[in-house]
């Protein structure tokens, strides 16, 4: 949908309207990293009260009590929030921004309600976000082999889900119903800026929880920071210098956006990769092995989507964490078993057992309950054999395409730049975990446990060969 327009010299007159005060600190254009918060004079934090540089009247967090109270007074908005929201925060918020962005559209003739303060900040939101959900093909191309690859893919189709349910959910809203079914003025591509918007610029506030703070959210991010936020005794929003630091005239100031996340997480959210931040992790999909009866009772059974994450640490040590994979590396002649158990109101449940004992909410916690067992070097080696067999093919993959994400002569784009930085980080990481795991493979076959096993198991299959020789 068309976007309207808010220039940024409009901006102070809107903040004295809202009672939104600065002191001392002004928005401004960064070269390279877009609007920023500046100081215009010296700071120094060493008073005892750190001084407040930005206040937002907790009327103007957009917050899961927002919402409720905006839709109380909306009822416009009350009747799409029942039809397509109410299943989730960020859904709810989502709908709000897509309420702001027809009541600030030049096209909106009417119709759902009044405006707000967000109506006319939300002009002021970007429309385009670096995000990957937003980049082209051709840019996609290059997080081929990373983490980012199926997490992209992932979240886009849910994307279209998503969108898909809210257009068929306002069918019996006119007004709605002629945005989005039929003039088609709302469309996939408006969702998906929303979804990178609330995803990039919501804060998880210390008493409001997830929200989106209208000035506070221009604030970038740098490790370590030079502000902080909370909320004050009134729960009001307010940014604080960080104790004893200071800050020269036209000083940025920044915030931490969350200096535990890896690579892939703030390229996902952000559109970025912070240098500077020394944490480092993976997560990947898990599949279920596709000759497996029990495919499906284990992913049940577990409860959640496996996942195979891998941490760097202090000491340079990678450690894997992948609970799926021991549940998955597990059958009926190791000692686990699935039940239909009926109850007296004639429900049914699935139970798990191992070893005769039910285990069904601990299927998380297999590598535990595998400690001991006679078998438990073996069961490891599976487990390490198939964690390898992942990062190879990771591996195997990047290699592939390292050659396409090469560029000849021209200017390297922020995007390119950005995937060949994760590109860098996880194939490290998978390398340096690849060594690991063929070290602990190799160390397992010398365990007299696992080499008696293999000793039988080879035995067994020998005997096998010969009576069908022989027959």
């Amino acid at each position: 949908m068309l976007r309207g327009q808010f220039p940024l010299a409009g901006l102070p007159a809107w903040c004295v309207l809202n009672n939104i005060t600065f002191a001392g600190v002004r928005v401004a254009n960064i070269e390279g990293r877009g609007l920023g918060l500046v100081a215009e004079k010296r700071f120094n934090s060493e008073e005892d009260e750190p001084l407040a540089l930005l206040t937002i009247p907790k009327e103007l967090v957009l917050s899961a009590a927002s919402i409720e109270d905006y839709a109380k007074e909306n009822k416009d908005f009350r009747r799409l929030l029942d039809v397509a929201g109410r299943q989730s925060l960020r859904r709810d918020v989502l709908l709000f921004l897509l309420t702001q962005l027809v009541l600030s559209s030049p096209e909106y003739s009417g119709g759902l309600g009044a405006s707000t303060a967000w109506t006319q900040y939300f002009k002021l939101l970007p429309v385009h976000v670096p995000v990957p959900t937003m980049w082209s093909g051709s840019e996609l191309a290059l997080l081929k082999g990373t983490s980012l690859e199926p997490a992209v893919s992932a979240k886009l189709i849910a994307l279209e889900r998503e969108f898909n349910h809210i257009r068929d959910a306002t069918s019996d809203l006119q007004r709605w119903n002629e945005l989005i079914g039929v003039e088609e003025k709302i469309n996939i591509k408006d969702w998906i800026l929303l979804d990178a918007i609330y995803r990039s610029r919501s804060l998880a506030l210390p008493k409001s929880g997830e929200s989106m703070v209208p000035c506070l959210d221009l604030v970038n991010h740098s490790s370590p920071a030079t502000a902080y936020f909370e909320e004050n005794t009134k729960d009001d929003v307010v940014l604080l210098l960080n104790k004893g630091l200071s800050l020269l005239e036209q000083e940025e100031l920044t915030i931490d956006y969350g200096h535990d996340k890896s690579a892939a997480e703030m390229l996902f959210s952000y559109g970025f990769i912070d240098s500077a931040s020394p944490a480092k992790s993976i997560i990947l999909p898990v599949d279920s092995m596709g000759d497996d009866p029990l495919a499906k009772a284990k992913l049940y059974a577990f409860g959640s989507a496996p996942t195979l994450k891998i941490t760097d640490t202090d000491t340079g040590v990678p450690k894997w964490e992948a609970p799926f994979v021991y549940l998955m590396c597990l059958n009926d002649e190791d000692g686990l078993r699935f039940k239909v158990l009926q109850e007296t109101d004639g429900s049914q449940h699935l139970r798990m057992f191992w070893q005769d004992i039910d285990v069904t909410l601990e299927a998380g916690t297999m590598e535990t309950l595998i400690t001991g067992h006679k078998l438990c070097q073996i069961f490891r080696l599976r487990v390490v054999t198939v964690v390898l067999g992942m990062i190879q093919q990771q591996l195997e993959v990047l290699a592939a395409h390292d050659e396409e994400t090469m560029l000849v002569g021209g200017e390297i784009s922020h995007v390119h730049l950005a995937a060949s930085r994760l590109r860098a980080v996880e194939k490290d990481l998978f390398e340096r975990s690849l060594q690991l795991l063929e070290h602990e493979k190799a160390q397992l076959f010398q365990v007299e446990s696992v080499t008696a096993y293999l000793a039988a198991m080879n035995g067994t299959e020998k005997d096998t060969n010969d009576d069908e020789d022989f027959s």
